[in-house]
């Protein structure tokens, strides 16, 4: 795997956030080898975490604690972004190819179907997932989606710009700070989301948003948090857009949150809502690794 210093240290300061009992697997996939965070019960009814676009499985750790309760949590680092998945084999090209992908981790792990959770471009993977393999996704949980059900806002693209044409530590700083309006975020997160900048990446799987008639046949129970003062896009019209097409959907709002406070910084309130929503499915993770 590329190893970039600064990057691999930042990564092990927020991984070391993760309750002690937390396992880490690398499992193989057609298109390279998967890092995945497990923690909670081997028997529990599993959950499958997806991070943001150029973010890591890492930051979950909140989240992972709360569902861990209940749950078997497995967190993914995306092939192709900074973390410790490793790409080989077929390139990820198409949203098939991470459809594939994600069918391929679902068997790495064991997994006949799970809860899927995304942030940003990762809820963006795991809606087009569950459009693909309705069969394999219990649950639906989309935190601030991008590109789901509306456009990015002008202003986050051009700030995101020079971000996105050279990365550097202090591009993704002033970005992540302008965002998130100087919130309080944790340092170590907050460091690892600059080193990212020094990753080796992949260009990413880009696509259209899913067509209205697409939406309304998406089958599993879905769960919309919309961070309240995300720059990303307007949250008022994605909410809108959902309601109007997606059927068995419950949509909520973050309070106090941006698109970049996600998901290191979600409130309390939001973790025990995501663990109500999900506690109505009593399936079971048969793990092929007892982790």
């Amino acid at each position: 795997m590329p190893e970039v210093t600064g990057f691999s240290a930042a990564y092990d300061a927020v991984l070391a956030k993760w309750p002690a009992a937390t396992a880490h697997l690398d499992v193989p996939t057609p298109f390279g080898a998967t890092h995945v965070h497990c923690y909670g019960p081997a028997d529990a009814p599993p959950v499958l975490l997806l991070p943001g676009g150029g973010a890591t499985a890492t930051g979950w750790y909140g989240v992972a604690a709360e569902l861990g309760r209940t749950h078997r949590v497995h967190a993914a680092d995306l092939i192709g972004d900074p973390g410790r998945s490793v790409p080989g084999g077929r390139p990820l090209r198409t949203v098939e190819d991470l459809s594939g992908w994600l069918d391929a981790l679902y068997d790495g792990l064991g997994l006949e179907s799970a809860a899927l959770c995304g942030h940003s471009y990762g809820a963006w993977i795991a809606l087009h997932h569950a459009l693909r393999s309705p069969d394999r996704v219990a649950r639906l949980v989309l935190l601030d989606p991008t590109n789901a059900f509306a456009g990015f806002g002008a202003r986050y693209l051009l700030r995101a710009l020079p971000m996105l044409l050279r990365p550097t530590p202090e591009r993704n700083r002033a970005f992540l700070a302008w965002e998130t309006g100087g919130a309080p975020l944790d340092a170590e997160w907050r460091e690892l989301d600059a080193r990212a900048a020094e990753f080796p990446t992949a260009r990413p799987v880009t696509g259209p948003r899913p067509k209205p008639d697409e939406l309304r046949r998406l089958a599993p129970p879905t769960l919309l948090l919309l961070a309240e003062h995300s720059r990303a896009h307007d949250v008022r019209k994605v909410a809108a857009r959902a309601q109007a097409v997606v059927p068995h959907l419950e949509t909520e709002t973050v309070p106090g949150a941006t698109h970049h406070t996600l998901p290191p910084a979600t409130p309390p309130e939001t973790l025990r809502r995501i663990a109500a929503f999900l506690k109505s499915w009593r399936g079971t993770g048969l793990e092929a690794h007892r982790a």
